[in-house]
């Protein structure tokens, strides 16, 4: 194990007001979480974050505390509010003056009806960063249209190319869309704090997922767009190399990445088929491109004699790209990833009898790391604390719960 860095505290001093459900907002603030900001959570007083009620243990679900929430929540504050009402509007007015972000995935215009647009906002606070995340963007046809990442993975085109001729289209095995849209705008977020720094200006942003998910297909995109080749689905193989994909060791399936020449001609050594380095239909790139499938077959054979173990091993050791196909709780037994610490353990109670593992942002700083400092809270836990910074009295809270603004 290697030595625990302290939590990072890049963002340490912002104050972020999430008004975000379920996935892509919530991942987006996790992120700013990690790196010290006061991400405040406001949610509905009835029952929150839709999130709490997902996941794969009912009895979490029950209590407003589900996996699919506790996955992306951990070191925020939560508050209810209903903002439809007079006093909840005033009371978030007044969190707005003593805030630097916003941040929310309502459908486009929701926030405006509510009384709180950017215009709205930015009248109350000049130099507030308002992110405001959807499905398909503020503008265009489809703006209205209600998203989640299932949708937005079938319009944008990664259904399309994921899969092989038989199974495509096919969903990505993750929420996708809302992951990227969630990155995109903590990045997009960040950035605009650190202009806000230097010029005092805060502004808008609007976040898509379409959009989000278009840019990170990348050279599927680009090879339409510049040479004129539609991607088709090719299941688990790359179609830029070959051999280059997924193969059949003895005891299970591997990854091989022989994308280069002289990695291709080391591997041939290596698995026992010194011949194909000068047999014409897999000599050069493109005939080995041209006959994958054949190629395919002489190597899956000559993969048979060892366990994917082994062959990853062997074929690191000689600079060939490999790797096994690790299940979730294979990779996150790895000793790669608990080297790393990557999982977070934290007391969901006081007395620590309860914990809940998260998974921390992917990356490491030189003297940090990336954590959450508290556990996911209950809803409204914080509810006394935040509002009692704007001078909310234990009565005022009690006749504010019981009037359903809290």
């Amino acid at each position: 194990m290697t030595e625990r860095l302290p939590p990072a505290d890049l963002l340490q001093g912002v104050r972020v007001l999430d008004l975000t459900n379920v996935l892509s907002g919530p991942y987006a603030t996790y992120q700013m979480a990690m790196l010290g900001a006061e991400v405040i959570k406001v949610e509905n007083p009835k029952d929150g974050d839709l999130a709490r009620k997902l996941g794969a243990s009912a009895e979490l679900n029950d209590a407003l505390m589900g996996t699919s929430f506790l996955a992306q929540n951990a070191g925020k504050k939560s508050v209810t509010l209903d903002l439809k009402t007079p006093r909840g509007k005033a009371l978030f007015a007044q969190l707005i003056e003593q805030s630097d972000v916003i941040v929310e995935n309502y459908r486009p215009k929701v926030m405006a009806r509510l009384g709180f647009s950017y215009e709205d906002v930015r009248a109350i606070n000049p130099r507030i960063v308002y992110c405001s995340i959807s499905g398909f963007g503020q503008n265009g046809p489809l703006s209205a249209n209600p998203a989640y990442d299932q949708i937005v993975q079938g319009y944008s085109g990664v259904m399309s190319i994921t899969g092989d001729s038989e199974s495509a289209p096919l969903r990505v095995g993750y929420p996708l869309c809302d992951t990227l849209g969630g990155m995109g705008a903590a990045f997009a977020i960040a950035s605009a704090l650190f202009r806000r720094a230097r010029s005092g200006q805060g502004c808008f942003i609007d976040l898509s997922m379409l959009d989000s998910t278009i840019s990170a297909l990348g050279w599927a995109v680009s090879n339409y767009l510049i040479a004129g080749v539609e991607p088709r689905p090719i299941g688990n193989q790359n179609t830029t190399a070959a051999p280059s994909g997924a193969f059949m060791a003895a005891d299970g399936p591997l990854n091989i990445a022989a994308n280069k020449q002289e990695q291709f001609e080391a591997l041939c050594g290596i698995v026992g088929l010194p011949e194909l380095v000068s047999d014409p239909r897999f000599a050069a790139r493109d005939a080995r491109k041209a006959n994958r499938e054949l190629l395919n077959i002489l190597l899956n054979a000559a993969l048979a004699r060892k366990t994917a173990a082994a062959w990853e091993t062997e074929l690191n050791a000689a600079g060939i790209p490999a790797g096994r196909i690790l299940s979730v709780p294979e990779v996150l037994a790895h000793p790669q990833i608990t080297t790393r610490d990557l999982i977070q353990n934290l007391p969901l109670d006081e007395a620590g009898r309860n914990h809940v593992k998260v998974v921390r942002a992917g990356f490491a700083l030189g003297d940090s790391r990336p954590s959450a400092r508290t556990p996911p809270p209950a809803l409204g836990a914080h509810n006394a604390e935040i509002f009692g910074e704007l001078g909310v009295t234990e009565a005022d809270l009690a006749a504010l719960h019981a009037e359903g603004v809290i």
